[in-house]
């Protein structure tokens, strides 16, 4: 028999925890709408004379964590009612093994008492006996409650596991007229609460862990029964598809084990095959709909221009979440005064080869430039020179000092044609460009040429420019792709270019002109947009202090780029024993954040897989899931010390072959061949000899990652379409073709149409009333936590 007991012991499969913040009831709505689900919650407000109980499951099956969030929501319910003696009262019993009075419904006048009261509550623990708190209800009433012609709500806060029948005693509640709201906490049994609340059912079961959602479907239901008048005439309540899933244990046989049992009469013990099973939790759904209250918005009218993000701050106010260089301005509108003190020459191409296409949009950018650049108290001076075959100073730095004027005076230049001499205009301007000799000492402002052309020049431009930086003129270049080299070559470096592919493109650049005028740039690629992963070998054959030194030289490397949502994103991986993602790559908004989480990166210890982990990157992290942006480069950066990355070579050319640049970077005395193998090109490889010598090679590093941020990218690779979906490039751009049932841009949401609804409603139970097996459903085990 212990033998038996024993090999039972092992046979048995524990199953994976889940998570308790994972969404229990899901509102298939876009995030659109459900943000105008959780504002109008907070404007909700029920001033009427009506009694609500909450009954609160107090039990061991429900645990003291998931009671605190029951006194959450229930607190949170409480601010939206108007609780005086002659308006709403509140009271509240908690059951477990039997019901206890916390305070009746007379005890406290105003909102601030109550909310303070049900913090203060405790937790009971004991059995879910939910029938015996609703007999208790039918015999004591409401306790201090009013008469029957005051609404009489009563909210049940529980997990629906009861050890009694409570349909009937809920049943007797109802015809009393009470309302009844069932309220899930934890992982609810749905049937039970169904079976708890009031018709229609669909509107009094709620999830109490979703605060927002289930605070709008409870004063939604009030509304429509004109229980309370709970928002303004332009709200409106409306049904949306929605999900509830139940967590159940399930036992499964798993097959058979050999055995041993005694033979009846004699001492012989006997060889067998005994059964054995395994025990899995899986998830059982259900598919409803959900009563919800919208407002209109103070972001439906998109006030948020350039790109900002409108976020909704009450009925009437919102906020907008601009891209850099538009924050401090209202609604993100272009006004980017130019608070350092510069004189701004722009030099256009008015040549033949410029044509009179790319000269009326050079022109048309300087006025939009000078209109933003040069509002309020801007120090700037700017000026407009035009060149072909000879140097025009078409309008002297600082000669309009009001900007209509200024504008106006720009209408007037016109294209004459003529030789591309860049190289003589260099020289021409840095002689004579900005008129008499420039002021000297701590008068003196900076001086900048902004070169715009898209057309390469006809004579040599190297040692003009070179003339013109050896006179202290700031040298930057506006153009088209086609001329990117030539602008590199004559302002220094890629990091004072901009490039534009079309008119719009064009004018996005004036916002990253404005920084680059009012600061030097430093080294690195400080303005391009970039999605940069560090991957970092934490197993025992790198050890704990090494681990430090490659956490220190990504931290050195870190600092060399503008980490925010609109240009650089960063994300870390570790990998020993397990691979883990440190933090995503929109896990952190700022580069500070970015230097603290990467101090607290874990070491593993372990053996560590490098092509594991190169998995892990491509479904996990490069994702749109994952944090990746749809149409910016994409790099990978492996540090390791040389173990474990035999494997390693085909996962990290599937990383390249999906648009993401990998590249890596070998300690150790000895380079390893398989380093070289997982490299691939001769440049993606960067050899160290000891981890204290990482520092020497940062500046080739930051070299490759810049150089490959500039490459063209695709924008369907990595594919941003999640569920299957394809992507499919259409005229610059692309869309998702979804497909199984999903939609959205990204193929995100799951579409469900009345006509699915119907269908997978009446595929709940097959004949007979008894639940489908897990097969039928597609229930999976959960596999573990992510990052492993």
């Amino acid at each position: 028999m212990p033998s038996l007991l024993l090999l039972e012991a092992i046979c048995i499969v524990l199953f994976a925890g889940v998570p308790p913040s994972l969404p229990l009831q899901e509102v298939h709505v876009s995030k659109e709408i459900i943000g105008k689900i959780s504002v109008a919650s907070k404007m909700m407000w029920c001033s009427a004379a009506v009694d609500i109980l909450f009954l609160m499951d107090g039990s061991h099956s429900v645990g003291k964590g998931s009671f605190e969030r029951s006194k959450h929501f229930a607190i949170t319910v409480c601010d939206a009612l108007d609780i005086n003696p002659r308006k709403v009262r509140v009271g509240a019993v908690q059951f477990s093994s039997a019901p206890r009075l916390e305070f009746p419904l007379d005890a406290f006048s105003t909102q601030q008492e109550v909310k303070a009261k049900i913090k203060r509550m405790v937790f009971k623990g004991g059995r879910t006996e939910t029938s015996l708190a609703l007999k208790y209800l039918l015999h004591k009433g409401f306790p201090g409650g009013r008469n029957a012609s005051v609404p009489q709500i009563l909210i049940i806060v529980t997990d629906g596991r009861s050890q009694g029948h409570v349909a009937l005693p809920a049943k007797q509640l109802k015809q009393r007229g009470v309302t009844v709201f069932s309220v899930g906490i934890r992982f609810p049994r749905w049937e039970e609460l169904h079976s708890l609340a009031s018709d229609p059912r669909e509107q009094h079961v709620l999830m109490a862990e979703q605060v927002d959602d289930a605070a709008n479907g409870l004063f939604s239901t009030l509304s429509s029964s004109a229980i309370c008048t709970t928002t303004s005439p332009d709200c409106k309540v409306q049904p949306h598809p929605c999900e509830r899933k139940t967590l159940e244990t399930i036992r499964e046989r798993a097959g058979l084990a050999p055995c041993w049992r005694g033979s009846r009469g004699t001492d012989a013990v006997l060889p067998a095959l005994c059964p054995f099973s395994s025990w899995k939790r899986v998830f059982f759904t259900h598919p409803t709909s959900c009563y919800r209250t919208t407002c209109p918005g103070p972001c439906d009218s998109q006030p948020c221009q350039n790109g900002g993000t409108c976020v909704p701050e009450g009925p009437d106010r919102y906020n907008c979440l601009c891209p850099p260089a538009f924050g401090r301005e209202a609604n993100c509108a272009l006004n980017l005064s130019l608070e350092c003190r510069v004189d701004v020459l722009f030099l256009l191409a008015g040549s033949a080869d410029a044509t009179p296409e790319g000269f009326q949009r050079a022109k048309a950018f300087v006025k939009r430039f000078v209109r933003a650049a040069l509002a309020g108290d801007s120090r700037a001076r700017v000026g407009v020179a035009l060149y072909g075959a000879e140097l025009t100073v078409a309008v002297p730095v600082g000669e309009y000092q009001d900007v209509p004027d200024l504008v106006r005076s720009l209408d007037g230049l016109h294209f004459d044609g003529g030789a591309t001499l860049t190289g003589r205009a260099l020289q021409q301007v840095a002689e004579r460009g900005f008129g008499s000799a420039p002021r000297t000492g701590l008068d003196r402002p900076q001086r900048a040429v902004v070169l715009m052309t898209e057309a390469r020049s006809q004579d040599e431009v190297a040692g003009p420019a070179g003339f013109a930086r050896a006179r202290e003129l700031l040298l930057l270049g506006v153009g088209s792709e086609d001329v990117r080299a030539e602008l590199e070559m004559i302002t220094g470096g890629a990091e004072s270019v901009l490039t534009y592919t079309s008119p719009q493109d064009l004018f996005d650049q004036i916002p990253k002109l404005q920084g680059k005028l009012c600061s030097r740039p430093r080294p690195g690629c400080q303005a391009q947009s970039l999605d940069l992963a560090f991957m970092l070998d934490a197993s025992v054959s790198v050890g704990p202090e090494n681990f430090a030194q490659m956490q220190s030289f990504v931290r050195s490397c870190a600092l060399r780029f503008d980490v925010n949502p609109d240009v650089t994103q960063i994300g870390l991986v570790v990998y020993g024993g397990h691979v883990q993602t440190a933090f995503g790559l929109d896990a952190h908004l700022s580069r500070a954040a970015v230097l603290r989480a990467l101090s607290q990166a874990p070491y593993l210890g372990g053996v560590g897989s490098a092509g594991t982990a190169l998995l892990h990157i491509y479904d996990k992290v490069m994702t749109v899931q994952g944090g990746a942006r749809p149409g910016v480069p994409k790099a990978v950066v492996v540090v390791t010390g040389g173990s474990g990355v035999e494997d390693a070579a085909v996962p990290a050319q599937k990383l390249r072959d999906n648009g993401v640049s990998v590249l890596v970077v070998g300690v150790g005395p000895v380079l390893r061949e398989a380093l070289r193998r997982l490299a691939g090109p001769r440049d993606a490889l960067i050899h160290v000899a000891a981890y204290a010598d990482l520092s020497h090679h940062q500046d080739a590093l930051i070299e490759w990652i810049c150089r490959e941020a500039k490459r063209p990218v695709n924008l369907c690779k990595p594919s941003p379409c999640m569920n299957e979906g394809t992507c499919v490039l259409r005229n610059g751009s692309y869309r998702c073709e979804c497909q199984g049932g999903w939609e959205g841009p990204h193929c995100e949401n799951r579409a469900l149409r009345g006509d699915a609804l119907k269908a997978r409603g009446s595929g709940r139970e097959p004949a007979g009333g008894q639940p489908l097996s897990p097969s039928q459903l597609g229930l999976q085990r959960r596999r573990g936590p992510p990052g492993h």
